[in-house]
């Protein structure tokens, strides 16, 4: 089994390089490191695998057969994809049209790290993948919402128009270790800001909230997305809902922090409520996920730790 992944060097991608290589596969990982880190890598000497570094909106040769290809290249947290909104969109357009195209010519099953961004500041809670999303094409928060739409356009017109074997996966807020500490999200803010004894940022009145899955929760529903024959969008991600700022409350105890929150104005078009309908991973993957919001923090909290010790 030959797999190439689309930004395998970052936070995602890394971890389902970890996941594709345990089963056996063999990975050619595609990175231009915009915002992913080959020390995410680092830590494989696999014979099976290959970083190749590539931007995904130019064309790339593969030689050989290939059996899938994961497009997971993309700038993902607000930071990134709002310092570079033309290279996300480029991602999103050209990038999924050239590795679309790279499955067509090897024969290989597609799959789309799609967002659930796609859905905007939706107005149906939870959100199920029947939902159109409602979305500012024109905001700040359109070059990532928009590319992953004309993302999700592209591979469903080629698996109507060509027959190709694609499938869309809508990725809810994850987390855990590998997330860059300057992400910009809610996870590696919150809890860098309580270790460091600093404040703690909480946007608007913190009544918003998310739903946050941990990272080998989502893997393994990619990895049995992949493996399925379903071929409509599927959402991935924990369907239990919390305030923001509740989960800088539960930061703050599991940390043991004393800072205190303070409160930032709420950025434009931030969505008010994110929680995943995951009934359709439930019926068609036997998916759901395991790990608890406690038990992923305390690990990711354990990874951080580990990193400012070692100066990383």
């Amino acid at each position: 089994m030959r797999i190439v992944l689309t930004g395998g060097a970052g936070f995602i991608g890394s971890h389902l390089c970890d996941r594709l290589l345990a089963d056996g596969a063999h990975v050619l990982c595609l990175d231009n490191l915009l915002t992913g880190r080959a020390d995410n890598l680092a830590h494989i000497s696999e014979p099976r695998f290959e970083l190749r570094r590539h931007d995904i909106t130019t064309p790339i040769e593969v030689a050989g057969p290939v059996d899938y290809v994961l497009h997971f290249a993309s700038a993902a947290s607000p930071v990134d994809y709002l310092t570079h909104p033309i290279k996300t969109l480029k991602a999103g357009a050209l990038g999924t049209w050239i590795t679309l195209g790279l499955a067509k010519a090897k024969g290989a099953r597609f799959l789309l790290a799609s967002t659930s961004e796609v859905y905007g500041d939706p107005q149906v809670s939870p959100q199920p993948e029947t939902y159109w999303g409602n979305v500012n094409p024109v905001g700040p928060r359109g070059c990532y919402d928009e590319a992953k739409r004309f993302a999700e356009a592209i591979t469903m017109a080629y698996y109507r128009a060509h027959g190709l074997n694609t499938a869309i996966v809508r990725i809810f807020n994850t987390y855990g270790p590998r997330m860059r500490q300057e992400d910009g999200r809610v996870v590696p803010t919150l809890l860098n800001q309580a270790m460091r004894g600093e404040p703690l940022t909480v946007y608007g009145d913190g009544t918003q909230t998310r739903s946050f899955c941990y990272i080998t929760d989502l893997v393994e529903g990619i990895a049995r997305l992949v493996r399925s024959d379903v071929h409509e969008p599927v959402n991935l991600g924990n369907p239990q809902e919390i305030t923001i700022l509740e989960f800088a409350r539960k930061v703050l105890a599991i940390t043991g922090s004393r800072s205190e929150i303070v409160h930032k104005p709420l950025p434009q078009d931030d969505p008010v409520r994110r929680r995943p309908d995951i009934t359709r991973a439930r019926t068609l993957l036997g998916w759901e996920p395991r790990v608890s919001l406690e038990d992923g923090l305390r690990r990711t909290l354990e990874w951080f730790t580990a990193r400012v010790g070692s100066h990383a």
